[in-house]
C-alpha cells in the first residue's frame, strides 16, 4: 500500500458542492427524495455548514439522523417539473491522521481477529451505534458489520480472493495492507462499467468496475475471515495534472473500506487508489454497504419513458 505524505494529513477546510440533475421526458406530477450529501460527524472531521437546495422548491423537508449516525434530508416536490435538480453545500473541517499499519504486525490476522472479538463483540451488550461513548455502542455497530448486508455476502467468490491475501500467521498489519494493494493491482478501474444492480461475483469474473465495487469486495474480504468492516461513503480532493487548472464539476462522489482492528480502532482504507484515508477524504455517511447509503434515492409519479441524469461535484479548499 503506497506511503501517506504527511503534509496530506494536515488540517484542511473544504467547501463541497454536489449538484444531481434529472430531466425527464415528461411531466413528474410529484417527487420524493432523501439525500445523504451531509457530511457527517466522524473523528477528524467536523461539518460546519450545510444546506440542501432543491428546484422546484421542496414543499417539505426534515432532516433526520440514522441508526450509524448518519445525516440525510428527506424532501417532497409536488410542483410539475421535468428537470429536478439538488444541490448540496457544506463546508468541513479534516484533520485525519493515517495509523501505522505496522504496528498491527505484533500479531497475526488471526489473532487480531480474536482480539477484536474479545475486546468489541462482547455477547449481551447494548446501545446505540450512532451515539459515541454509549455503553456498548461500538459493540452494536461492530456486530452489525460483520453480518451479511443487500451487497455484500459471506463466503462465495470473494472469501476464495479474501484467503489468497489472508494466509495462514500472515501479521495482521501487513495482510490489512495487501488487502488494499491487491485489489488496487487486480481490478481495472472504468467508469460505467457496473451498476448498483451488479453482483461482487459478476466484478470478480470481470475483474473492473469502479470505487463502489472496490469497496464492496474489501468489505466483503474482512467480514468473510471475521473482521467487522464497513462501507464508506463520500468525496476525495482530487489534484489536476502539473500546470493544469482545476476544471469545475470534475470531482465525483467516492467509496472506501473502513475496518475496525486492535488498539487504532475504525481505520479507513482506500483500495481504488492504493492508500489510506487522510486529510482530503470527506466523509458524509457509512453504513453496511451501498444500499444503507446512496447519495440521493427517491421515487416520482410520472408518465415519461425516459430520464437522464448527470452529477457534479467541486471538492474546494477554503483555507488557503
Amino acid at each position: 500500500m503506497r506511503t501517506t505524505d504527511q503534509a496530506r494529513t494536515t488540517q484542511r477546510t473544504y467547501e463541497v458542492r454536489h449538484r444531481t440533475r434529472y430531466t425527464y421526458s415528461d411531466d413528474v406530477s410529484s417527487s420524493y427524495g432523501r439525500a445523504y450529501l451531509v457530511p457527517r460527524s466522524a473523528p477528524g472531521q467536523t461539518c460546519l455548514a450545510s444546506r440542501l437546495d432543491v428546484e422546484p422548491a421542496a414543499a417539505a423537508t426534515s432532516e433526520s439522523v440514522d441508526f450509524y449516525g448518519n445525516r440525510s434530508v428527506y424532501f417532497e416536490v409536488h410542483t410539475r417539473h421535468r428537470v429536478l435538480d439538488v444541490l448540496a453545500v457544506s463546508t468541513v473541517e479534516v484533520a485525519r491522521s493515517v495509523p501505522d499499519l505496522g504496528a498491527l504486525d505484533d500479531r497475526s490476522w488471526e489473532q487480531g481477529v480474536r482480539d477484536v472479538a474479545a475486546s468489541t463483540l462482547r455477547a449481551g451488550s447494548t446501545g446505540s451505534a450512532g451515539s459515541s461513548g454509549a455503553a456498548g455502542a461500538v459493540d452494536v455497530e461492530a456486530r452489525d458489520m460483520l453480518l451479511e448486508s443487500p451487497q455484500v455476502g459471506r463466503g462465495g467468490d470473494a472469501a476464495a480472493y479474501a484467503a489468497g491475501v489472508f494466509v495462514p500467521g500472515r501479521p495482521l498489519g501487513e495482510a490489512l495492507g495487501a488487502l488494499v494493494s491487491t485489489i488496487h493491482r487486480d481490478f481495472t478501474y472504468k467508469s460505467g462499467s457496473t451498476s448498483v444492480s451488479t453482483t461482487l461475483d459478476e466484478v470478480l469474473r470481470r475483474r473492473e468496475g469502479v470505487c463502489q465495487d472496490f469497496a464492496h469486495l474489501a468489505v466483503a474480504c474482512l467480514r468473510t475471515i471475521g473482521l467487522p468492516a464497513r462501507y464508506v461513503s463520500g468525496y476525495l480532493e482530487t489534484e489536476p495534472p502539473p500546470g493544469k487548472a482545476k476544471l469545475q464539476g470534475a470531482d465525483a462522489s467516492h467509496a472506501w473500506v473502513s475496518v475496525l482492528v486492535p488498539d487504532l480502532g475504525w481505520v479507513d482504507l482506500d483500495p481504488t487508489n492504493d492508500q489510506a484515508a487522510d486529510s482530503r477524504y470527506v466523509v458524509t455517511a457509512w453504513g453496511r454497504d451501498y444500499t444503507d447509503v446512496p447519495p440521493l434515492k427517491g421515487v416520482i409519479f410520472t408518465e415519461a419513458t425516459k430520464s437522464t441524469l448527470k452529477v457534479e461535484v467541486d471538492v474546494v479548499r477554503v483555507d488557503g
